[in-house]
């Protein structure tokens, strides 16, 4: 049995962790039904959103949890453990989402505060033994970005628990109505969802769109929302529960995020496990998640176009919509958590 420790600074929440803190939590849980032991190092729950200044302060609190650990290996997410004392113990730098590379599609304080982080995160990943990342594509960046050598990189896909997805969409309700398009994001600019309400305006079908998310685009898209003169059509759900949002899943008729920079994509495994035909961008690590014309329909960033045609084509094709959905339901299998974690383990060192 191997013991390990996870040391991130992202709330350990959906709502306040989004992306990041699903992949963390569901590989934990997937590498302990292993037989491993996982230890998780992460700040308590608090108040407000999370700052630089807080993260920060957490790295350099757990220092002392470090110093001498009980451990075959720390794991730090993104920029957390740059800290870490060198124990003798192995020390992983796992990047989730290139801050770096984050920062160039963020505006103001996010971006200054984004580009404040990514030095750190540049530091942990020239003093960590190893790193992980989920692309080939972020891999790629954290080259250009952080000059770390190819060879140190090694790539891991993000991964879902595909049992627990199952279940939870076997027990959601099924609800009547009009088609549903559905979009699953954290409410940043680069995500997109202002290029998607823009081309859900011009569709001449009567489906809605079901955005569930939180973020800092919140209010400007409501604002877009009205606009455009489509409130009526498009439902912001803002923090789901799990159960509610597999329910979603579940309801929808395709998926979409034109998105213009994606480390992964969870959100996209979560539609595949839902047998949903996808509409996507041909960008960033996306093409790498699903295929295009199999398992997915992908259009250019930032083409309203295009996204309104592969919306309509799917909404007035049932065949395609099936194909695609049945497709990604086969091609999901790949991410599923017992298959991703045995990679993981051997990625670091770790006979499963």
């Amino acid at each position: 049995m191997a013991r390990l420790i996870f040391v991130t600074g992202t709330p350990a929440t959906v709502a306040g962790g989004s992306g990041t803190w699903v992949g963390i939590s569901v590989l934990r849980d997937a590498i302990v039904a292993l037989g491993h032991e996982v230890t998780i190092l992460a700040p308590p729950p608090r108040a407000g959103r999370e700052t630089t200044l807080s993260r920060i302060l957490f790295n350099v609190r757990i220092r002392k949890e470090l110093r001498s650990p009980r451990a075959d290996a720390v794991i730090g997410f993104d920029l957390d453990g740059v800290f870490a004392p060198r124990s003798g113990c192995r020390h992983i730098a796992a990047i989730k989402g290139v801050l770096a590379d984050e920062a160039r599609y963020e505006h103001g304080a996010s971006r200054i505060a984004l580009a404040v982080q990514a030095q750190l995160e540049r530091w942990h990943v020239h003093r960590a033994g190893r790193v992980i990342t989920t692309s080939v594509y972020s891999s790629g960046r954290i080259a250009k970005f952080y000059g770390s050598t190819a060879s140190k990189i090694v790539v891991v896909p993000e991964l879902i628990d595909l049992d627990a997805w199952q279940a939870a969409l076997s027990v959601a309700p099924r609800k009547e109505g009009p088609p549903r398009i559905l979009c699953v994001a954290h409410l940043y600019p680069r995500k997109g969802v202002d290029t998607l309400l823009r081309a859900f305006a011009r569709v001449t079908a009567g489906a809605v769109l079901r955005v569930v998310g939180i973020g800092p685009e919140s209010g400007r898209l409501a604002l877009l929302a009205r606009d455009l003169g489509i409130t009526g059509r498009v439902h912001f759900l803002g923090h789901l529960p799990f159960a509610d949002l597999a329910a979603e899943y579940r309801n929808a008729g395709i998926f979409a995020l034109p998105t213009e920079q994606e480390g992964f994509g969870i959100v996209f495994l979560e539609a595949m496990a839902s047998s949903l035909p996808i509409i996507a961008t041909r960008v960033a690590a996306v093409p790498e998640v699903v295929a295009d014309g199999v398992t997915a329909l992908l259009i250019d960033p930032g083409d309203e176009t295009a996204l309104t045609q592969a919306v309509e084509d799917l909404l007035d094709d049932s065949n395609l919509r099936t194909r695609l959905g049945n497709a990604g339901r086969k091609h999901v299998a790949r991410f599923d958590a017992p298959v991703v974690a045995r990679q993981f383990l051997s990625a670091i060192g770790i006979a499963d």
